[in-house]
């Protein structure tokens, strides 16, 4: 019973989620509407889970005063006094939250972003070397997209640009789409699995 019950709700949720889909029918696109509405709610839910899991987790590092446990221990203090304050003061300017959001996850996020565009470039030069045909077109489109993309390919000729957005509207658009394409079909036969109860991984089984 604790296996079948998921599968069955998998299977009808699917079916409602499918069946609005297609046809056009008052009732039906409202209970998928609300389908989408509790998904949200359980989302939302599934958030605090994860905060409680982290908590968790990390507390007992602190406790232990485990590998950086000083660092988990300003995680576990910033987490709830954001939290804390997010539910007394809300989000608005000039709320604590606000503050701590400008001035300490902001600017970590840019940090982020920053060390991955290092990460990016290293990858760039392992895929950009001229070792075969192909590597040497992607090499050679590559570049004449970054430096058509900054005012010195500019200057160096002026129709570089022209160029850069044509690869970018064609040849690119078009390897976009067939990812796309792809991603969709793996979603769909994804799906698919979900609800004729062959994919059980959601339950914690295989």
């Amino acid at each position: 019973m604790k296996t079948q019950l998921p599968v069955v709700i998998a299977f009808l949720a699917g079916l409602v989620m499918v069946s609005a889909f297609f046809v056009p029918e008052h009732h039906l696109e409202n209970l998928s509407q609300n389908f989408l509405t509790f998904v949200t709610i359980v989302g939302g839910f599934t958030l605090l889970l994860g905060m409680v899991s982290i908590m968790r987790a990390n507390l007992q590092v602190v406790r232990k005063k485990g590998k950086g446990w000083g660092y988990k221990l300003i995680l576990i203090l910033t987490l709830l006094i954001m939290s804390i304050s997010s539910l007394i003061w809300g989000t608005h300017e000039g709320t604590v939250y606000h503050w701590m959001f400008q001035n300490m996850q902001s600017p970590m996020m840019s940090t982020m972003f920053s060390l991955l565009a290092f990460f990016i470039a290293s990858a760039a030069y392992r895929a950009f070397r001229a070792r075969t045909i192909e590597a040497t077109i992607l090499l050679f489109t590559a570049v004449i997209v970054m430096l058509g993309r900054i005012p010195l390919g500019q200057f160096i000729w002026n129709k570089l640009p022209e160029y850069t957005d044509w690869i970018m509207a064609y040849p690119n658009l078009s390897v976009q789409r067939g990812i796309i394409i792809g991603a969709a079909l793996g979603a769909a036969s994804m799906s698919l699995r979900i609800i004729l109860g062959i994919e059980r991984t959601y339950m914690g089984k295989g």
